[in-house]
C-alpha cells in the first residue's frame, strides 16, 4: 500500500512541476482549445470529452501492450484516461495545428486487458485471466484537417491481475483513426 501511495505522490509532484514549468498563459474561461466532444474510429474506438481548460476525460477500446514483472500481454484494452494537454499555447505560438486536441499530454490512466481479447501473452498457458493497469502516461495526439488521427502513449504503473500475479511495469498504446465529426472552428467570427 505504501508503494502505491508513493507512486501516486510522485506522479502528482511531477504533474505539478509540469504545470509550473509551462506557466499556463491562456486567457479566458472554459474550454478554449479542447473539443467539447470527439469520437475517433479506426484501430479502436475512442470518445473524449473536454472537461475544463486543457483537461479532458476519455474512454476507448484500442490495441495496447503491457509488460511487467510476470510477463507481457498484447491485445485490445479498455482504457480510461484523464488527460492534461500541456502545450496548446506553444503549438499556437508557432502556428501548429491544435484542431481535434492535437497536442501532447500527461494523464492518469486505467487500462483493462481482458483475457478473451488478447492476441498474445506470456502470462499463462490459457487466456483465462484479466489484467488491470493503474498509473501515469505521457502521450501525443494529432488530428489533421481531413480527420486522420493518431494517438501514442507510454506509461508506467501498477498491474493487478485476476488469475495472474500483480506487479509493476510499463504500458504502451498506439491507435490510428478517423474523426468523423466537424472540429471546432479556429477562425474568429464577427457579428
Amino acid at each position: 500500500m505504501l508503494k502505491k501511495l508513493f507512486l501516486v505522490v510522485l506522479f502528482m509532484y511531477g504533474f505539478g512541476y509540469q504545470l509550473h514549468a509551462q506557466r499556463i498563459s491562456e486567457k479566458g474561461k472554459g474550454i478554449i482549445n479542447l473539443e467539447r466532444h470527439q469520437f475517433t474510429f479506426g484501430t479502436g474506438f475512442r470518445y473524449e470529452i473536454g472537461l475544463f481548460r486543457n483537461v479532458s476525460g476519455s474512454t476507448s477500446f484500442t490495441p495496447g501492450a503491457a509488460s511487467y514483472e510476470e510477463g507481457y500481454t498484447f491485445g485490445i484494452a479498455w482504457n480510461t484516461r484523464i488527460r492534461y494537454y500541456h502545450n496548446f499555447q506553444e503549438r499556437l505560438d508557432i502556428n501548429k495545428n491544435v484542431v481535434g486536441n492535437s497536442a501532447n499530454y500527461i494523464g492518469l490512466a486505467r487500462s483493462v486487458f481482458f483475457g478473451a481479447l488478447q492476441v498474445t501473452n506470456s502470462l499463462k498457458d490459457n487466456n483465462d485471466f484479466n489484467l488491470e493497469f493503474f498509473g501515469g502516461v505521457y502521450g501525443i495526439q494529432r488530428t489533421y484537417r481531413k480527420g486522420f488521427n493518431f494517438n501514442a502513449e507510454l506509461g508506467f504503473g501498477y498491474y493487478r491481475g485476476d488469475g495472474v500475479v500483480n506487479g509493476y511495469g510499463p504500458l504502451f498504446s498506439f491507435s490510428l483513426g478517423w474523426v468523423p465529426m466537424k472540429s471546432k472552428s479556429r477562425t474568429p467570427t464577427f457579428d
